[in-house]
Order: structure tokens, then C-alpha cells, then sequence
């Protein structure tokens, strides 16, 4: 069974086989800024309860994590858009 660290480690391995050394470069000055920020230390860790919050769904209708919650266990998933 494949885990999701040896797919992120494959996505990883294919961006530095084909990407430009100029935006390897700019990526990993990035992912350090980001560490360096002090980020990783103020994110949630796995397991952490968070307080209740409401976001909208798809049609753009209010969704509760205490609505979502009461039907079973919840993942959040974020996804950074195109930029």
C-alpha cells in the first residue's frame, strides 16, 4: 500500500527532475522563509481539536464543522488555489 509520504515524496522527486533550476531555487528560499517564520510551530497538530468554525460550501451555502462533525469524523483539505 502506498502511503501519502511516498506520493508527496514522488510529486517532490518529478517537480526536481523537471522544473527550471531558477524556480527550484525560488521554491526551496520559499519553503525555508516559511520555516524560518516560526509557522510550523503555530500550525495545528495532527489530532488537535479545533474550535468550532463555519465555512460556505460549494453552492455557497453555510456549512458548520459541528453540523459535519455530529455525522461522523471530519478532514479539512486546503487547496491554494492557481497561482
Amino acid at each position: 500500500m502506498t502511503t501519502l509520504q511516498d506520493k508527496l515524496a514522488r510529486i517532490k522527486a518529478s517537480f526536481a527532475e523537471k522544473a527550471p533550476a531558477e524556480a527550484r531555487q525560488i521554491m526551496g528560499r520559499s519553503t525555508e522563509d516559511l520555516r524560518a517564520s516560526g509557522i510550523l510551530d503555530r500550525i495545528p497538530k495532527l489530532g488537535a481539536i479545533l474550535p468550532p468554525f463555519e465555512l460556505l460550501d460549494t453552492e455557497n451555502r453555510i456549512c458548520s464543522s459541528d453540523e459535519l462533525l455530529a455525522k461522523g469524523p471530519l478532514v479539512l483539505s486546503f487547496y491554494r488555489g492557481l497561482w
